[in-house]
């Protein structure tokens, strides 16, 4: 059962220790590149706050965004901004975000995302805690896929998991953790079963493209290419 109230005040924690961590950063930090290809540290906290408006509107139902060109030029806009701008921004769009998702509705209704794909309003808080968590890596600042906690890791990996279960591009593959989880995925490619075996971080760090799998054991074949997210 999808517990969103908890969701949420995961998310919230998460806020606050990305504020944190974003706080040290000066006009030369926040220029400098992120771990995202393109984008420096700036682009990553403007996405942020540009995403939490955007899943504002997709619990009012509105699009999520105007289009991809108007959601980038708006990335791209914010980016430049000094800490202060940036940290205020960060802070005012997630607590807008957190009013929207924590006032009373119909937490089954169906939304819709970006690119067609749908959820319940439910899952939403979820997939902002992703943004918040897998993009504060993403910064670049000293918080490491190692540093996430437990219960996200294990529900993202299990998220991720099933989006690649099926998928054309992707192999039978047995996923083995060591907390001692096992899940299965792919299936839709030729080949396999590939079982492979690694901590959690680095498992999750290569389900969401951002460790290269390097540090996992692969077994029965070679480790898959998974597409992007």
């Amino acid at each position: 059962m999808i517990d969103d109230a908890h969701d949420l005040a995961c998310v919230h924690a998460a806020t606050e220790r990305l504020l944190s961590d974003a706080a040290g950063l000066d006009n030369a930090s926040l220029a400098e590149p992120s771990r995202l290809p393109g984008w420096s540290r700036g682009h990553v906290l403007a996405h942020l706050s540009r995403n939490a408006d955007a899943l504002v509107n997709v619990l009012d139902g509105r699009p999520m965004y105007t289009d991809a060109a108007t959601r980038d030029a708006d990335i791209n806009r914010d980016a430049p901004r000094p800490p202060a701008a940036q940290l205020d921004d960060l802070r005012e769009s997630a607590d807008r975000f957190r009013r929207t998702a924590g006032a009373p509705a119909d937490r089954n209704r169906v939304v819709e995302l970006r690119n067609g794909v749908t959820d319940i309003a439910a899952r939403v808080p979820f997939r902002r805690w992703a943004e918040v968590e897998l993009h504060h890596v993403d910064l670049g600042t000293g918080y490491e896929l190692e540093d996430l906690p437990a219960e996200f890791t294990e529900r993202e990996t299990d998220f991720l998991t099933e989006r690649f279960t099926g998928h054309t591009d992707v192999p039978s593959t047995v996923l083995v953790s060591d907390t001692g989880r096992t899940r299965t995925t792919g299936g839709g490619a030729p080949g396999g079963p590939v079982t492979v075996e690694g901590p959690a971080a680095e498992l999750l760090g290569w389900l969401s493209g951002r460790r290269d799998g390097s540090a996992l054991t692969v077994r029965g074949g070679a480790l898959p290419e998974l597409p992007p997210l």
